[in-house]
């Protein structure tokens, strides 16, 4: 069963803009992931390229190319869809791992799945 988390105020996604990032747990590891908007909708993945698994951002919760237009891993140069996660070219293997978002009343939730939980202090 999935559990909604308030992950951030609806404003502070700014389209093909700067991320929020926030951590889950994936496979029994504590894994950063990253919430972004692209063409008005937001999306999240972790923040783990396909190529090798290490993060992509080239500066702190920055994902996206000069164009706005696609999700960049800085170390490989790896390219994928903001909407999907789905590898666009470079030396990907497969897409990334989307985390579903959901928007209501200027909040953006994510939600669990049974590979993806919320990081518990």
């Amino acid at each position: 069963m999935s559990e909604s988390v308030a992950l951030c105020h609806s404003a502070e996604l700014v389209d093909s803009g700067r991320a929020v990032p926030f951590d889950v747990v994936f496979g029994g590891q504590t894994c950063r992931a990253f919430a972004i908007r692209y063409e008005g909708r937001p999306h999240a993945y972790l923040n783990r390229c396909s190529h090798v698994a290490m993060e992509m951002d080239f500066q702190p919760d920055r994902f996206f190319d000069d164009t706005g237009q696609w999700l960049l891993c800085a170390t490989h140069g790896a390219v994928y869809r903001p909407d999907s996660g789905d590898c666009a070219g470079g030396p990907c293997r497969g897409g990334l791992v989307k985390i579903e978002l959901s928007e209501r009343d200027g909040v953006v939730h994510w939600h669990t799945a049974w590979n993806l939980q919320p990081l518990v202090f």
